[in-house]
């Protein structure tokens, strides 16, 4: 059974699979990681998805205010056994209904080149590339998406 459940970044499991998602993005992002890691702190999120399979949390993903009206999606991660089965869309799904539950209309990101399965399911699902936002203006290896809310 699949269950979500909306929660902030004091929930211990957030913080669990969060470690994981960063395990992974160190090898991934390289020499680049301690610049990623500054924009990535998790202390003060309120919006938290966490999705579980028969009680065993899988995935999770958060959203950030970033301005008027625009929410950020943040640490996107579902465990490497259970990819590409549709967690990550419904954990996309879930943050998007919040966002405009909470008066937003679009979500932004970023991602890194190196990262093509994260690349195709905001494709997938959606997001369009955008320039370069705040403080991944100009970074080669960052890539910027959108999606209007309906």
């Amino acid at each position: 059974m699949i269950t979500i459940k909306r929660t902030s970044s004091e929930d211990s499991v957030f913080i669990n699979l969060v470690k994981l998602l960063d395990a992974e993005l160190a090898i991934a992002d390289g020499d680049q990681h301690v610049f990623y890691s500054q924009f990535n702190k998790i202390d003060k999120i309120k919006y938290v998805v966490l999705v579980y399979e028969n009680e065993i949390p899988l995935g999770c993903g958060a959203i950030k205010e970033f301005g008027k009206d625009v929410m950020e999606i943040k640490r996107m991660f579902v465990s490497p056994d259970k990819r590409n089965k549709g967690f990550a869309t419904r954990i996309l799904i879930e943050l998007e209904n919040w966002a405009s539950e909470l008066s937003c209309t679009r979500c932004i990101l970023e991602t890194g080149k190196r990262q093509p399965d994260a690349i195709g399911l905001y494709k997938k699902n959606g997001y369009k590339p955008i320039p370069n936002y705040g403080q991944y203006a100009g970074v080669e290896n960052s890539v910027c998406f959108e999606k209007v809310l309906k």
